[in-house]
């Protein structure tokens, strides 16, 4: 089964100088106009619109990979990552919050997305703080041999869905894993109420914690012969 954390390595792999993969592939199924910005590199990155996006390829026995964005909330990848074990990548897009739980009068996101049938997989939400000590994931489908770190906390029903939470630790941060009972291409997260629930009813963290960024993206482990993501529209919100 695959772990779900990666930006503890990731923040640190960004610090260091960016290292081409040299991937000469290109972009299989970029949409039908020219694309704002893409990518191949390794750490390849920029800012659209207030988001920040990463082709982010931090996994061992990784493939070729290249992102493309039409905006922050608007864009794709090709990945062709062969069938093994453990997460080849996370390509993401970012939104800085830099706001505390208690401060936070809402945190919300919409998604839609286009994902493949084959390969494994999660679409999901990467939240931190700003030291990095907590990361939560939501998960909102999967596919293939994909799993969370750390071990069942039952079932909850918060921010307009039902999720099953896992809560486990990696050697540098606690990772809280909520993971959709159903799969979901499309629909609105209520980030806030989740994080209320971790801090103040669960007592997981510290409702003083600043919540850093909001991730959204895709953990891939495998996707072979080369498959498509996109992301058709996102927003993060936050007041």
């Amino acid at each position: 089964m695959a772990t779900t954390s990666t930006l503890g390595r990731i923040t640190k792999a960004l610090l260091a100088p960016a290292l081409a993969l040299g991937a000469t592939v290109g972009l299989a199924s970029a949409p039908a106009q020219a694309a704002v910005w893409s990518s191949c590199d390794q750490w390849g990155n920029t800012t659209l619109n207030g988001y920040t996006l990463y082709n982010n390829i931090w996994g061992s026995g990784a493939g070729s990979q290249c992102v493309w964005a039409n905006s922050g909330t608007n864009w794709g990848v090709w990945a062709n990552h062969p069938n093994t074990g453990g997460i080849k990548s996370y390509p993401n897009s970012k939104k800085v919050v830099n706001k505390t739980i208690t401060s936070l009068a809402s945190l919300t996101s919409s998604y839609n997305v286009t994902v493949p049938s084959s390969g494994a997989y999660n679409t999901s939400y990467d939240i931190w703080d700003t030291d990095y000590d907590y990361e939560i994931m939501l998960w909102v489908n999967y596919n293939g041999a994909v799993g969370p770190l750390g071990t069942s906390q039952g079932s909850v029903t918060l921010g307009g869905h039902t999720w099953n939470v896992y809560k486990g630790n990696n050697g540098a941060n606690e990772v809280f894993s909520f993971l959709r009972t159903s799969d979901s291409n499309s629909g609105t997260v209520n980030i806030k109420p989740i994080l209320t629930w971790i801090s103040s009813t669960k007592g997981w963290m510290s409702s003083n914690e600043t919540i850093g960024d909001v991730q959204f993206g895709y953990e891939i482990t495998s996707s072979s012969g080369g498959l498509d993501f996109i992301t058709n529209n996102l927003t993060v919100s936050s007041s």
